[in-house]
């Protein structure tokens, strides 16, 4: 990556109503702009009320993808261990990664919205549970793409005995990339199984803070910084006039209650909002604070002007 460089990936809310025919176009759109990757969510359901909308399964659409699309690296951001046994995760970034040429990069968190597990019926332990399960989730998936050897694995959550996963991704394994901001567990996590750290509402302020406690546990676990990835997603409104940026933040505000209203708001809580120069430069700050890839979360997926105004007037910049 040159001094210059900055990976800029579309990122979505599947469960904000995705179908086959928006996910399509999301593919060409980041495809021909020239971002770096598509990403996306992986909820089961609308996250405010609205059952009704479409949700596509996210596995499934991250296989159409290996073949739907040509050169952009996808996946899942994140996907809930309380969803998942880890070894079918395993074995499905796997397979979708052959299929893909080796573009996935597979994340992994804890699982946190309590509503949508109690609607389908499952189990969502406390806080404590799920971080150990996300530890043993990690340790299980590293495992099982390790080496050519049967796995056996003695843990509280996800033990293997003499288990093996064929084929394997096509290059021995999948970037995985943990999500997350807690100090003590998820971080460390990080610092044990990542090779990427992604993290979310953080401002310019707060981040080398965060950074610097990854930092220390990888030093307490005897692992070089420098080997994981940073990457961060943000929400993004951006428009050429004012009046354009006033209409896509109260249609991001109508589709996603808990983004802020204003313009200070929004600059307040860390994320991308104003004309493109103004976002080139917050991401040129973001850049020199470490990050090396972003994801930028679409809260209004069909807004295809906007797709296209970022990959006119601000990819170009981080070439």
């Amino acid at each position: 990556m040159t001094a210059t460089a900055l990976e800029l990936v579309l990122m979505i809310e599947g469960q904000q109503g995705l179908t086959w025919g928006l996910w399509q176009r999301l593919a060409r759109a980041a495809e021909e702009g020239g971002f770096d990757g598509l990403f996306r969510s992986d909820h089961l359901t609308e996250l405010f009320g609205d059952a009704g909308r479409p949700v596509l399964d996210t596995w499934t659409s991250l296989a159409w993808l290996a073949t739907g699309s040509r050169r952009i690296r996808f996946g899942p951001l994140v996907c809930p261990m309380t969803f998942y046994h880890p070894a079918i995760l395993a074995k499905q970034a796997a397979a979708i990664d052959l299929l893909s040429g080796g573009r996935l990069d597979l994340g992994i968190g804890a699982g946190w919205n309590e509503a949508e597990h109690r609607m389908f019926g499952l189990p969502f332990p406390a806080l404590r549970e799920r971080m150990d399960r996300l530890d043993c989730g990690a340790r299980a998936i590293r495992a099982l793409w390790q080496g050519e050897e049967a796995v056996s694995l003695d843990q509280p959550y996800y033990r293997l005995v003499g288990a093996r996963a064929e084929p394997r991704p096509t290059r021995g394994s999948v970037p995985l990339i943990i999500g997350g901001r807690g100090e003590r567990r998820t971080l460390r996590a990080v610092a044990i199984y990542a090779d990427e750290w992604n993290v979310t509402r953080l401002t310019f302020q707060e981040y080398p803070a965060k950074r610097r406690i990854l930092d220390e546990h990888c030093r307490a676990v005897r692992r070089d910084p420098a080997t994981i990835r940073r990457s961060f997603m943000v929400p993004i409104i951006v428009g050429r006039s004012e009046a354009e940026v006033r209409a896509r933040r109260d249609r991001a505000r109508a589709l996603f209650p808990t983004v802020p209203d204003d313009a200070g708001g929004w600059k307040a809580a860390g994320f991308l909002h104003g004309t493109p120069a103004e976002i080139r430069q917050d991401l040129a700050h973001w850049r020199e604070l470490g990050v090396q890839r972003v994801m930028l979360q679409l809260i209004d997926m069909e807004d295809f002007a906007a797709i296209d105004l970022i990959a006119r007037e601000v990819l170009p910049a981080f070439r």
